[in-house]
Formats: structure tokens, sequence, C-alpha cells
């Protein structure tokens, strides 16, 4: 689509006030944290500021996710009213530019749903199709409920049919789609509750054994032997640490 119009991109997250921040200090955290006990070495954040890096990128692809979903409620409730004011007698174009009052009122009017229909009034305004702004949405944020929304009226434009109707059914079905996720979020919320523990929990061992034992692990730092032996050892956490992150997904991906 080609228009000046400034659209949010939510495969990238938009940190706000002092989120970024926040982050940042939590990853270099995180960083000292393998510093210390991997390496007992200061120097060793250098090189291990990647991992920092990494998991900063990670938090921020997260942050993006939850904010995809949250646009996928808020969307379910704009189409929701779409329908309602298409059988107030109201055209499909002009339907999509009224909602975003009731939207203010729901959530704020600095809402997501409430700047994309901003967007997608400005670009109504500029002859832009209306299908073609949806697309446009769909393909921005990645979320299968509006997708498939995008689809399902691009077709039903351009072929006839009871508009109202099928937005009303769209709005339905991502409801059904939108608690099923939720669901499958409260049962694997004890899994994901255990895997954070597994993860902390050779921390947890490593500091038991050195507090009551000083000294035990002396052996293995500031020496190019106990140097391998612990790039090793953080090797497997590591691994260890994307394997659950994996598995924990297909699990969703399976139940969903």
């Amino acid at each position: 689509m080609d228009t000046n119009l400034k659209r949010r991109d939510y495969h990238r997250y938009v940190w706000k006030g002092g989120e970024r921040a926040g982050a940042i200090v939590l990853c270099a955290g995180l960083t000292i944290i393998l510093a210390y006990f991997f390496y007992r070495s200061f120097l060793a954040v250098i090189p291990l500021s990647v991992i920092g890096v990494l998991a900063f990128i990670r938090m921020g692809r997260g942050r993006a996710e939850k904010v995809r979903e949250e646009l996928a409620g808020q969307f379910r409730e704009c189409i929701l009213s779409v329908a309602t004011l298409l059988q107030a007698g109201y055209s499909v174009e002009n339907a999509f530019m009224e909602c975003r009052k009731d939207m203010v009122l729901m959530y704020s009017d600095d809402a997501l749903i409430c700047r994309e229909l901003s967007y997608i009034k400005r670009g109504l305004k500029i002859n832009i199709a209306l299908e073609e702004l949806l697309e446009d949405l769909a393909v921005r944020s990645s979320c299968e409920e509006i997708t498939q929304f995008a689809q399902i009226f691009t077709l039903v434009k351009r072929n006839g049919g009871n508009m109202a109707e099928v937005i009303r059914n769209s709005a339905h079905q991502i409801g059904r789609q939108i608690e099923l996720k939720q669901e499958i979020q409260m049962l694997l919320g004890g899994k994901k509750m255990e895997l954070m523990i597994m993860k902390a929990m050779p921390f947890g061992i490593l500091m038991y054994i050195d507090i009551g034992n000083r000294g035990y692990f002396d052996s293995l730092y500031h020496n190019l032997s106990g140097a391998a032996i612990m790039t090793g050892c953080l090797g497997v956490y590591l691994g260890a640490f994307l394997l659950g992150e994996y598995i924990m997904k297909g699990i969703t991906a399976q139940m969903a």
C-alpha cells in the first residue's frame, strides 16, 4: 500500500518510557550473573554481552507478541461495533470510521485499535480501499484473527453478501480463538512456572554449595582447563534453556 500514513509495525516492540532502560539493566544483570557463576571474572562480561543482547532482543519479541494479542482482542470489539452500525444503516466504510467513538469509550484514545481506526479513516479520505487497509493491518500485525477477517472481508466485498452477518460471525469466531488461547495459557501456567524454576535451579545449587563449602569450585576458575569446562557447562545450560522453550512452544501449538 503506497501511502504516507505513519503505520506501526507490530513485529517490533515500541519501548515506552523507562521500559528500555529497565530491560537493559535486567539483561546486563543476567550477563553479570553468568560471568560470576561460570568464570568469576568481570572480563567475561565482554564476550557474554552477546547473550545479554540476544536476551534483550528476545524480550522485545515477547512483548511484541503480547501487544499483538492485545490488538486482536480490541479488533474483535471493533468489528462487533461495526456490525451494529451496519444494522443501523451505515455503509461499511462509515461504520469503521464511526466505531472509533465506541472504542475510545471502551479503551482510551491512544489504544492500539483507536490508532488503527484513525489510520483507516485517513486512508479512506485519500481514497484507499477499505479492504486494502485491512490487509495492510493484517500484514503489519501478523495476527491470525485479523488476517482471517481481512481475507473474508475482501471476498464478501467483491462477491457480495450479508456484510453485517459475516462481520458478526467473524467477531464471534475471533472471540472463540482468543478464549481458546487464554485457556491454553492458563493450563500451561503451572508448566511455565516449573520451567522457570528449572532455569534458576542450577544457580541456586551452585550458590548453596559455594556458601557451604568455600573454595570448592576454585579449581574451575582462572585457569584454561577450568574455563574450558565451565564454557562447556554454559553451552549445556543454554542448550537446555532453548530446548525447554522449544518444547513449551510445541505443546502450545499442539493444544491450539
